[in-house]
């Protein structure tokens, strides 16, 4: 069996996909990845990546359909730096809409039976559906998507209605990596454990020797520091250097030379991979992310997270209304916030419980497993 993986190009859209495309690997079935330009560092993970549209730029066009076609929504946009879901979603639905020919094209020649998309591309749904094979939502975290999907579905429908579908199709099965205590009142599709991919490569020695006091684990995310500057981790390193433990700070290729000399309880390492770095934490910091925020929670360790926009505010309310951690503003950040967060022993017990319920949930493999019968095939 063939079985198409496609996402948003970036890796908060693409990478929490490879855990499952590698289990479906690991079944016998022949997996890809497809994207537009800027998902090519999927390809890290040994999955084959299949470019689409290229030339297309995913943001570019987001803006310009914003500045041409719905300033209204661009403007609630920028307002919210994409937290207004319902005015963001719109938008990249016509930038599916622009790739449209391109996916069944591409699909038409690879000839999946069994395409895993994520909520944001749902250009993959059309795709799948001229080829009358099964298409699966992939969610990423705690946004609840239904009704995005829906109004998503409904900003294309000329583009579904040119390949000659109609009505409008639904997903043959919704994937939720949400635990089931944060899934808010009305869950729905199939659980799916959160399993991290943070990219290759191993810790650091230092970051591997055991620790003699408490560490925490910073990182603003990819997308956050690039556009909105350093603000926030400005603010952390400056209260961490009254604090009474060490933090190693995750930044990916950000340049850091504007800060100075840091303290010497806080550290600077680049890109780290952050699901086994939080194995040697007591606690983390930062941006809001999902898959971040996941990694966290499975690790067991409670954590602050500083949303700015996007899809955090609803990721960190998650945790903080679970009570595995705290949500807090730029403007809140202090040595009393990042003491309590070490300290307070609720959070920590909160963190450890959703740990555990983490784990009891259906693994890669066994979702695997269940999708395979879905597409009705083996592997070839």
């Amino acid at each position: 069996m063939r079985v198409l993986f496609a996402g948003a190009p970036g890796v908060g859209h693409l990478f929490p996909l490879v855990p499952l495309a590698r289990a479906m690997r690991g079944l016998g079935h022949e997996v890809a990845v497809a994207s537009m330009d800027g998902g090519e560092p999927v390809a890290a993970s040994g999955l084959p990546y299949l470019p689409l549209a290229e030339g297309v730029d995913w943001r570019r066009e987001i803006r310009e359909a914003g500045r041409t076609e719905r300033p209204d929504l661009m403007r609630r946009v920028v307002e919210t730096n994409a937290a207004d879901r319902e005015a963001f979603v719109p938008l990249a639905a016509h930038v599916n809409n622009r790739v449209a020919d391109a996916a069944v094209e591409l699909a038409a020649r690879w000839r999946p039976d069994l395409v895993v998309y994520e909520y944001l591309f749902p250009v993959a749904l059309l795709a799948a559906t001229t080829l009358d094979v099964p298409a699966v939502q992939h969610d990423l975290g705690f946004v609840r998507t239904p009704g995005l999907r829906a109004l998503m579905l409904a900003e294309m429908a000329d583009a579904f209605a040119r390949h000659g579908v109609d009505p409008l199709p639904e997903p043959a099965a919704t994937l939720d990596l949400a635990p089931p205590s944060m899934a808010g009142s009305q869950p729905y599709g199939h659980t799916l454990r959160p399993v991290a991919y943070n990219g290759e490569g191993a810790l650091p020695e230092p970051l591997a020797a055991p620790v003699d006091r408490p560490r925490v684990a910073v990182t603003l995310g990819t997308v956050p520091p690039k556009t909105d500057g350093l603000t926030r981790i400005e603010r952390v390193i400056a209260a961490a250097a009254e604090v009474d433990a060490d933090f190693v700070l995750a930044t990916g290729e950000l340049d850091l030379a504007t800060l100075g000399t840091l303290p010497d309880n806080v550290h600077a390492y680049g890109w780290v991979p952050w699901r086994a770095l939080l194995d040697t934490c007591a606690a983390a910091v930062h941006h809001g992310g999902s898959g971040t925020a996941l990694a966290a929670l499975d690790a067991g360790v409670p954590q602050l997270a500083l949303p700015d926009g996007s899809d955090r505010f609803i990721n960190a309310h998650a945790v903080r209304d679970r009570g595995a951690g705290l949500s807090a503003g730029a403007e809140e950040i202090g040595p009393a916030l990042l003491e309590r967060l070490l300290t307070d022993t609720a959070l920590a017990r909160t963190a450890r419980e959703v740990s555990a319920e983490i784990a009891a949930m259906p693994d890669p493999a066994a979702v695997a497993q269940r999708l395979t019968g879905l597409a009705g095939r083996g592997p070839r």
